[in-house]
């Protein structure tokens, strides 16, 4: 199924969209995907990292990765994204939902996040939602980015320039035929991103959730894009689909 233009319709329908694509992911990984006693969950967001990411984290010794005994085995080739990126030196200075994925003792060792209007709809929105991310990286926490809206003035090149720059200022241009983002950043030193852009029409591909830095699951974006649309109230569909207001908002 060829992405939507959700730019062009009301952001309360992605929002829609965003909660039950969410909950389609977690449930799509702890069906299987995932490692035996690693578990995906639906959080709300929280401002900043989220406090027992913190919690749990601070002062434990790194603990060796268990053997996957059910589930999916974890992949140890690089993904295969159009861009990797790896940083040159490490940083000097120290409403929606995300999906959380947490190791057998209860540690959160990724974030999935999929951007909505609002994280880009003011500077300070942005801010917000790149330092939040750079603190998961920084706390040893990898992160999947998820954009499916273009770029906007506060981020013209993109979410992942938006958050690269933040770790490492490089050069970064997005093709002008693939203005949306999926970045997958690994929480090691250096940090690394595998990018892979994509636009409207296009299908989406797997891309990575890393459990430790070696080792990832690949997340079926694709899959469970598909179970939410079908899943998507019939009018809500024919509007996204014409890229048309809903009645009540054309009325205003």
């Amino acid at each position: 199924m060829p992405i939507h233009d959700w730019a062009c319709v009301s952001a309360n329908l992605f929002h829609h969209f965003h909660q039950a694509w969410t909950i389609n992911i977690s449930n799509a990984l702890n069906g299987g995907l995932l490692p035996k006693g690693y578990s995906a969950l639906v959080e709300q967001h929280a401002a900043g990292v989220i406090p027992d990411v913190i919690a749990l984290q601070r002062g434990q010794k790194p603990k060796r990765r268990p053997e996957p005994t059910g589930g999916a085995v974890l992949t140890m080739n690089p993904p295969q994204t159009r861009y990797i990126i790896r940083a040159q030196q490490e940083i000097s200075a120290a409403r929606g939902n995300r999906v959380t994925i947490r190791h057998p003792l209860g540690r959160v060792v990724c974030v999935i996040e999929l951007v909505s209007p609002g994280n880009k709809a003011a500077t300070s929105s942005l801010k917000s939602f790149v330092e939040k991310t750079v603190d998961f990286l920084k706390h040893g926490v990898h992160v999947l980015v998820v954009d499916l809206f273009p770029p906007s003035a506060r981020d013209p090149q993109g979410i992942h320039k938006a958050i690269w720059d933040e770790i490492e200022e490089a050069p970064f241009e997005l093709p002008p035929d693939k203005p949306l983002t999926l970045a997958a950043y690994v929480a090691t030193l250096p940090k690394t991103a595998y990018v892979q852009p994509v636009g409207v029409g296009d299908v989406l591909p797997d891309m990575p959730a890393y459990l430790d830095p070696d080792g990832y699951v690949p997340v079926p974006l694709e899959a469970t894009y598909q179970t939410t649309w079908a899943s998507c109230p019939e009018d809500m569909r024919e509007v996204v689909e014409g890229g048309l207001p809903m009645p009540e908002e054309a009325e205003e």
